[in-house]
């Protein structure tokens, strides 16, 4: 693959043995479908029928049928094409839930170009990584968003790369380019892709400083799309509220926006998840499906009791991202009046679900079974042995929607995949009788902070920059609400900083707002292991027992 801007193309193919690869064609689990075809096939098909609802960039609601969401991103890529953005190249998306989310990101893929999803919340520390990583070509974002500029942002990122993407603005762009002016175009063809090449880099969650980025192939995704969209009943009367930020891959595949486009149904954005904004959609939009994360389905549960909203309408509510307590998984169907269905899954591949059938057993203390018979699941224990049946181990996969290897990490690949190719998630799991996951916990150093995956060690990095921090480890401590919240402990050098001050200095490193640490302790030394050794492991262990004590 080459791109026209003169730009690094993009190596890492991701590509399957050639062995596997046949079979999951044989399946017919992979097909010659592309990213660039799928908007246009579902604008033939649905034509006429809501495929968006959702406010723009300037706060108007609109309302976008198949065929004009399919003419806006065909016109909007022949706008990105003549500001120099060609097949191969690689485009950060940094776009809250709005409308023109859907039209870049088809435009991207119209292109033959690759998205690069990032969130709302990343800040400088990660933008800079992901442009200058993926070599971007481009950067979206929205001019403002919650009261944050991001043009200010871009300026910051931009400042300190000697080729900068080029930066598109939905919105009052000042000196960068207004999306806006890129509509008026005629549409651009669709480029021809191989459909097992590489669509687009997601985020993995990172245990080991900044998030890697995670290859997917046009068939693999797709494949997993389509299966999502059966198994959760997805089909042109779903009208799925999308109240999680959209780059996230739930919210994007699981069925998400993209299954239910694949359907025909309508996606309906919500600018926020809390519950008096998403009741009030619900009730006029007559939603069916949504997807949250456990804190905010909690969040949920206990606003219905104060609210009037007609939720009548929703039949599904999918909770994933992290574990969701039995207990409030039960009360879904009382207080909500709906399915609850329960999603564990990764941005790597692997995505298991509840079925809608399943009963309440299965519904309130499983997170699921995988989509597809050729899911390999293995659960061992730290030598890689097979673990008795139902015991926790380590969950490793793979499978024909589960990648081979991150984007340019050799050394990481070394140790993230099987010799075989099983990717080890990092999760321990136990298996039931049924074939169900249960998930018991993570192997890996990574804290889940309401479904935000955060890396211990890229916050450990950003705290010891620090002039008077000697050394920190991240820990995390259990919360009721979020599951798990974070807590550094900091040596220090002299007198401590205050924490606030420690606080405003990750801040201006660029650091997400979800992964500045929720408490600072500072402590004269680090605790060491029996035989007097300091190991990050242990050390973080170690410190995560006196939280409980």
């Amino acid at each position: 693959m080459t791109t026209g801007s003169g730009r690094t193309s993009l190596v890492e193919t991701a590509r399957y043995p050639e062995d596997l690869a046949e079979r999951y064609r044989a399946a017919g689990y992979w097909t010659s479908e592309t990213f660039g075809q799928f908007l246009p096939a579902r604008a033939a098909r649905f034509a006429d029928r809501t495929a968006v609802v959702g406010r723009d960039a300037s706060g108007t609601e609109r309302r976008l049928t198949y065929r004009e969401l399919d003419d806006a991103s065909a016109r909007i890529a022949a706008g990105l094409a003549e500001i120099g953005v060609a097949q191969g190249d690689r485009v950060v998306l940094q776009l809250p839930n709005i409308v023109e989310y859907t039209e870049v990101l088809f435009a991207v893929f119209r292109l033959g170009a690759l998205p690069v999803f990032s969130l709302p919340a990343h800040r400088a520390s990660e933008i800079g990584y992901f442009c200058r990583f993926s070599d971007a070509a481009a950067y979206v974002i929205a001019a403002e968003f919650g009261g944050f500029d991001y043009r200010t942002l871009a300026r910051q990122v931009t400042a300190e790369m000697e080729n900068p993407p080029t930066i598109v603005v939905a919105g009052e762009a000042e000196e960068f380019t207004a999306l806006d002016s890129l509509r008026e175009r005629d549409p651009a063809p669709i480029a021809e892709d191989d459909a097992e090449s590489v669509a687009f880099l997601q985020l993995s969650g990172g245990t080991t400083g900044t998030s890697k980025l995670i290859p997917r192939t046009h068939a693999d995704y797709l494949y997993s799309v389509r299966e999502s969209a059966v198994i959760c009943g997805v089909d042109e009367d779903t009208r799925m509220l999308v109240a999680l930020p959209a780059a996230h891959n739930f919210p994007m595949s699981s069925p998400g926006i993209l299954g239910v486009l694949h359907a025909g149904g309508t996606v309906v954005l919500a600018p926020d998840p809390s519950p008096d904004t998403a009741f009030a959609l619900i009730e006029r939009e007559r939603v069916t499906m949504a997807s949250l994360v456990p804190p905010l389905a909690m969040a949920w549960l206990a606003a219905r009791a104060r609210s009037d909203r007609d939720l009548s309408s929703l039949r599904v509510l999918q909770v994933g991202g992290a574990k969701f307590p039995a207990e409030a998984a039960k009360r879904v169907g009382p207080e909500l009046g709906c399915t609850v269905q329960q999603v564990f899954g990764m941005a790597e591949g692997l995505v298991n679900y509840t079925r809608l059938d399943d009963d309440e057993e299965i519904l309130v203390h499983t997170q699921g079974r995988p989509i597809s018979p050729d899911d390999e699941i293995r659960i061992v224990d730290d030598n890689d042995e097979p673990v008795p049946d139902g015991t926790p181990g380590h969950l490793l996969t793979r499978g024909p929607y589960t990648i081979r290897g991150y984007y340019n990490a050799p050394e990481h690949n070394a140790t993230a995949f099987t010799p075989d190719g099983f990717y080890r998630t990092g999760d321990i799991v136990r298996l039931t009788e049924q074939g169900y996951i249960v998930v018991e916990g993570r192997a890996k150093d990574q804290i889940n902070r309401g479904g935000e995956k955060i890396a211990a060690e890229e916050v450990e990095n950003h705290l010891v920059a620090h002039p008077a921090v000697l050394d920190a480890a991240v820990v995390s401590m259990p919360d009721q609400y979020l599951g798990e919240r974070t807590c550094a402990f900091v040596v220090t050098e002299g007198e401590a900083p205050k924490a606030l001050a420690l606080k405003m200095f990750l801040r201006e490193r660029g650091l997400a707002e979800y992964k500045i640490p929720d408490k600072l302790q500072f402590v004269d030394a680090f605790p060491v292991t029996g035989v007097g050794k300091i190991s990050r492991n242990e050390l973080r262990r170690a410190l995560a027992a006196t939280l409980k004590n």
